[in-house]
């Protein structure tokens, strides 16, 4: 299921998301200080290509709070608006449910990257 979850992902939802990451990432790297940021951009771009079959483990300190409270700020909350209106959408359908919980979950991604590992 992960290998046709990943595929159908990818071309409906994945490879918007994945450069809209991307791109938050450059952005973020054009500065010396955003560097983490876009770094962590990057990281989560390919989780979001392919999502099905990996797990998001959130942890992390005061330093990932406050990056995420910038991010959140600048870039997050943009991509959780994008998940949650793809993941509503998805969900219009049975066979979108799938999908939808997959976006639900990268919507929370988007606005808490810092100090989320992926298994």
């Amino acid at each position: 299921m992960s290998i046709i979850g990943n595929i159908i992902w990818f071309f409906f939802i994945g490879l918007i998301s994945g450069l809209g990451w991307i791109l938050a990432g450059i952005l973020c790297c054009i500065t010396i200080v955003g560097i983490p940021l876009g770094l962590q951009s990057f990281k989560m771009a390919g989780l979001t290509f392919c999502p099905f079959g990996k797990e998001v483990v959130y942890g992390g300190g005061a330093v990932s709070f406050l990056a995420n409270v910038l991010w959140i700020v600048f870039f997050g909350w943009e991509l959780a608006v994008f998940y949650l209106v793809a993941g509503l959408v998805c969900c219009v359908t049975i066979i979108g449910i799938p999908l939808g919980l997959q976006s639900f979950k990268m919507a929370k991604l988007a606005l808490m990257p810092f100090g989320a590992y992926v298994r």
